[in-house]
């Protein structure tokens, strides 16, 4: 009897082989039937709720999978390239994971009949870059210079991108909002410099555009209804300092002699709180913001002096009215002049649903803008945020790289009969694992077609028919049940969505794939308690 040999802790889990393989892509299945349904224009959304009963309703890949709870090892790759597709490109965070689900389903036949797994991801490499070599090929770059036609085709990616969102219904509304909302920003297009806000009431429809920056008004003292709301041209302060009387903090101890000590120290007070007032007003300023707390006494000295001040103002605000008008934030009033102060042509506090905003308009320097959304209910504002959110990213993306491919499927179709013909010139298993990986891409335009309802098997024959005889932009048209050139229908991507998304389902599957073994240390702290060596 030779003794046994105890390598790992007790308790822990260990599994490998072949079965390992195909539990963690039965896993990866089981994510996907998750965000199957939400694909495309007549995709479900699904409700999640969280621990504390918070509600989200979403249509969002990423968004769905954030809040999904994932604990399987292997499964919670997809969580990964869904945020990654969702902060790389915006759009298609659903696509990429079903894309990586059906990938290892078409691979699942082949590791139960023992072909080696590396020889698969080989296959998989090798499909996915003819994939994108194909996609760099065929995709249709529309002229840059011309200002029209290149706000139509960002217009068209935009509407593309909410076609599936809660909000189609509104997307030619959108799309120009957020089209016009991108190009206010200069060439890096930073996402932060465009500020979305929040409003209850009102209809979707009441959405507004603030060419400039709006934020909601901050908490005042009294003495600020006294203030004007409404300046033209005004010169705008923006502090990191706090105007008002402190009171001492820390236990500081002052010994004073005589009542009249105790005055000076008051006094020492009031006049550097005065001192710092006088210096703002004359320096010419009409609207001053501050990060930190303007008190009463500020308040009303601003009021009688026809001045508009703020305090409180958030710090991305405060940065982004910065960025619009010029200036500087300032952490002293020592020296301030017109090269520190900012300017717009029209500054006013206006009533916005159950809020007031304070809005900048006409910035000289307006790289900035603030999408105000209206709405009904509180999820549905979310919502729709992460729709615009989308679109603003999509916008981005097409505006960098302008190549545009058609949507609907009908790019998943052309590169699935490209492959398929690549397939059968190679000899070996590849071409066995390339044909899977094209009859893989067929589930995007399949799912549109059963997400909608309908025959999808009766489609996708008339879409193999059509790319077959040439017809390359053929894809699914959901309005009609049938197929149609989504080229002409105006159903654009960027090109980089597709590339994107492919790429990273094949490198999840490739991942998931490589793994053949799996070990779980058991949690510490499960074991009994060890004696205490107290009394008891």
């Amino acid at each position: 009897m030779q003794p046994q040999i105890i390598l790992l802790k007790e308790g822990t889990e260990a599994s490998q082989g072949r079965s390992q393989i195909i539990s963690n892509i039965n896993a990866c299945q089981a994510i996907v039937d998750c965000v199957r349904t939400t694909l495309g224009p007549r995709g479900m959304d699904k409700l999640m709720v969280e621990a504390q009963g918070k509600a989200t309703i979403s249509n969002d890949g990423a968004t769905i999978m954030k809040l999904l709870d994932v604990v399987h090892p292997a499964a919670k790759t997809l969580v990964d390239i869904a945020k990654s597709q969702d902060a790389e490109v915006g759009d298609g965070t659903t696509s990429v994971v079903i894309l990586a689900g059906e990938f290892l389903k078409q691979m699942k036949p082949f590791v139960e009949e023992g072909v080696h797994s590396q020889i698969i991801i080989r296959g998989v490499r090798r499909a996915t870059q003819l994939a994108v070599q194909f996609i760099n090929e065929i995709a249709v770059k529309p002229k840059k210079d011309d200002e029209t036609e290149l706000r139509q085709l960002l217009e068209k990616c935009a509407a593309t991108a909410m076609g599936s969102k809660l909000i189609n219904q509104q997307k030619d509304f959108f799309s120009k909002m957020v089209v016009d909302a991108v190009l206010m920003l200069d060439d890096l297009l930073p996402l932060n410099m465009i500020g979305i806000k929040k409003v209850p009431g009102g209809a979707l429809e009441d959405t507004l555009l603030v060419a400039g920056v709006a934020f909601k008004k901050t908490f005042s003292y009294a003495g600020f209804e006294m203030q004007p709301k409404q300046y033209t041209d005004p010169k705008i302060a923006l502090l990191n300092i706090e105007l008002e009387l402190k009171a001492e903090r820390d236990n500081a101890e002052v010994r004073l002699e005589n009542v009249e000590e105790y005055q000076k120290v008051v006094d020492a007070e009031w006049t550097i709180l005065y001192d710092k007032l006088a210096k703002i007003h004359s320096s010419g300023a009409k609207v001053v913001l501050s990060k930190l707390p303007i008190g009463d006494v500020a308040t009303q000295y601003f009021a009688d002096r026809d001045m508009f001040c703020a305090g409180r103002v958030p710090d991305e605000d405060l940065k982004r009215t910065m960025k619009a008008c010029g200036g500087s934030i300032l952490t002293t009033v020592a020296d301030l002049d017109d090269s520190v102060l900012g300017t717009c042509q029209h500054f006013e506090e206006s009533q916005i649903g159950g809020d007031r905003f304070n809005l900048f308009k006409g910035c000289p320097q307006a790289k900035t803008c603030t999408i105000i959304i209206r709405g009904g209910a509180e999820q549905f504002m979310e919502e729709t945020e992460r729709s615009l959110h989308d679109a603003i990213m999509i916008v981005r993306r097409a505006k960098k790289n302008d190549a545009v491919v058609a949507g609907g499927g009908a790019i998943e179709m052309e590169l699935s009969k490209h492959l398929r013909e690549i397939s059968r010139t190679i000899a070996g298993k590849e071409q066995m694992l390339i044909s899977a990986i094209a009859r893989a891409l067929e589930v995007i335009p399949r799912q549109l077609c059963d997400n909608a309802g309908f025959d999808s098997t009766n489609i996708l024959n008339k879409l193999r028919q059509k790319h077959a005889q040439g017809n390359r932009w053929m894809g699914v048209d959901i309005l009609n049940e049938d197929v149609a050139d989504n080229m002409e229908k105006c159903v654009w991507e960027p090109s980089l969505v597709k590339i994107n998304a492919l790429s990273a389902a094949s490198e999840a599957t490739c991942l998931i794939l490589s793994v053949d073994e799996t070990i779980k240390n058991p949690k510490s702290g499960e074991g009994p308690a060890p004696p205490g060596r107290g009394r008891r």
